[in-house]
């Protein structure tokens, strides 16, 4: 396949072409145009304008990931997400309709769909309600792709090509060698020796290795299977006593759990929100809460019963490039 992939330099775009730079042709749309192992050449945003995208390639698949990442210290302004999120997303989306492409992948995240999980686990058919801009600007770039499709999820008859296929991707948290993202809390707490005081707390959580995620990528672009929207997660979840377990593990560190009572920790982020501390409720809530995401529909749609690499061995193989 020839595939167009945005926002190459960055963490999954890297990952993705040393995946598939072997097997199929690869070009790259960034804001940025060094030269990148197994990339044939680097295009800007400019060249998918109206009048100048004659001059690219064909392309089979283009891959969306350029965006704005969340930002946990939430020191970024809201309208940069929507102007990245979503105005990058309509303008690759609009360059695809009037291209040759038969696929377009669109990797959105599971904050696009809920911020909080209701229930045992998260699937495709929760009706969305994102919370802050990260996101609601997901969500929004979601909405513009559906808006040029019908309901079966065919592109609308005033458009030139009805046998494309649209993916929406959802993914989890990613992590992988040289990512630590939400990581690095629990890697600091563990790596400093200091005990992890909620213990008592049993909160389960999925993740997504970048290999998994890689490997299911490929498998899209391959099986070309029905345009929707897909969950992507590694197999099983895992609780966070046993993510300190594993860092521990990685730093030949002894365990240190607390089983402090719930109550007494409940109240104490009570007051910490009352005298705006850094420990508070919502923080708490962050820390403990249950983020289970379904991958059912994506590996039915795929016909795969398991992914390559297990959560365990995936985190391990992550943690231990954290130095």
């Amino acid at each position: 396949m020839t595939i167009l992939i945005t926002g190459i330099h960055g963490f999954v775009g890297s990952n993705l072409i040393s995946y598939l730079k072997e097997t199929h042709t690869i070009y790259g749309l960034d804001i940025i145009a060094p030269k990148k192992e197994g990339v044939i050449k680097t295009f800007s945003w400019n060249d998918v304008e109206t009048g100048r995208a004659t001059s690219l390639p064909k392309f089979d698949t283009i891959i969306h990931l350029a965006g704005k990442a969340h930002d946990t210290k939430n020191k970024s302004q809201a309208q940069a997400y929507f102007d990245i999120n979503t105005g990058l997303t309509q303008k690759i989306f609009d360059y695809f309709l009037q291209s040759g492409a038969k696929q377009f992948i669109f990797f959105s995240s599971v904050k696009a769909a809920a911020d909080t999980v209701e229930g045992d686990i998260l699937t495709e058919d929760v009706i969305p309600n994102p919370v802050g801009p990260y996101g609601e600007s997901k969500i929004k770039a979601e909405e513009y792709i559906r808006s040029m499709l019908d309901g079966g999820w065919r592109v609308k008859p005033d458009m030139t090509d009805k046998a494309k296929r649209i993916y929406i991707l959802r993914p989890c948290m990613i992590h992988g060698p040289g990512n630590k993202g939400n990581l690095n809390l629990l890697y600091k707490v563990v790596s400093k020796g200091i005990p992890w005081p909620l213990g008592a707390f049993d909160n389960k959580r999925s993740f997504m290795n970048i290999r998994n995620l890689s490997y299911i990528i490929e498998q899209f672009i391959l099986k070309n299977p029905e345009s929707g929207i897909y969950h992507l997660a590694d197999d099983e979840p895992l609780s966070t006593n046993e993510l300190i377990q594993l860092i521990a593990a990685s730093k030949n560190k002894k365990v240190r759990i607390r089983h402090i009572n719930k109550s007494f920790i409940t109240c104490i982020a009570q007051i910490g929100t009352f005298c705006k501390l850094p420990f508070n409720s919502e923080r708490l809530r962050k820390l403990t809460e249950n983020y289970v995401v379904s991958n059912q529909k994506m590996k039915t749609a795929l016909e795969i019963t398991h992914l390559p690499v297990d959560v365990r061995t995936g985190l391990k193989h992550t943690l231990e490039t954290f130095g």
